[in-house]
């Protein structure tokens, strides 16, 4: 029995993740270094940690680099790459079919709160969530399982009652580990990384239905 759908927000309801490779990949390009999609994929669903585009640059050069400058630039370029934010193929039809059925909603993203917020507001889309969770609620994002444990306890479900959406392999590894099934719906930046132990791979969310979700 689904009780609940928990959604990643970044790349799966908004592709977030691909503007901003494309920022840092022409920042990149004007210092004369290649920024290639399997090291920035590192970060793709988590933070930092594992791969730090101001520190990396750093190395690469040799030297110092403006932290405030570059930060200004890639959001620049950023909203120039994104454009007007859209909701991704599907996101919609499924929240509402959801809601239909009597499913409770919830966000679990490794972003900040206002980053999501922000965008769900902007996208008509924060009603429907029950439950978000953000880095601001949790000591460690995911890959670690602590933000859909979380979730889990706030929505009141069990592991076995949940279905969690995901489009990179740091989100998978989370709800892997958490025990909650998973469907992973890659974008244009993950869709070449690897995958594994997922329930269902799709193209877009446009592709779920109701007896696909009690299949």
């Amino acid at each position: 029995m689904v009780k609940a759908l928990i959604f990643d927000f970044d790349g799966l309801i908004v592709d977030t993740e691909t503007p901003w490779y494309y920022a840092f990949r022409d920042i990149y390009a004007e210092h004369g270094v290649e920024l290639e999609l399997e090291l920035w994929s590192k970060n793709v669903g988590t933070s930092f940690q594992e791969f730090h585009p101001y520190q990396y640059l750093e190395q690469a050069l040799q030297r110092k680099i403006d932290y405030e400058r570059m930060q200004l630039l890639s959001e620049q370029k950023y909203e120039a790459y994104l454009g007007q934010a859209v909701i991704l193929p599907g996101v919609l039809e499924l929240l509402q079919l959801a809601r239909d059925h009597g499913i409770q909603l919830a966000v679990a993203s490794s972003s900040t709160r206002d980053w999501v917020h922000g965008y769900l507001l902007k996208l008509d889309l924060l009603h429907y969530f029950d439950i978000i969770h953000t880095s601001e609620d949790v000591k460690r994002v995911k890959p670690d399982p602590e933000l859909y444990v979380l979730t889990l306890q706030s929505l009141g479900v069990e592991a076995s009652e949940a279905i969690v959406f995901e489009d990179s392999p740091n989100g998978l590894k989370a709800a892997n580990t958490a025990g909650i099934r998973c469907y992973i719906v890659p974008n244009e930046v993950t869709r070449k990384l690897q995958f594994s132990k997922h329930e269902r791979r799709l193209t877009s969310l446009a592709e779920i239905s109701m007896e696909l979700l009690y299949s």
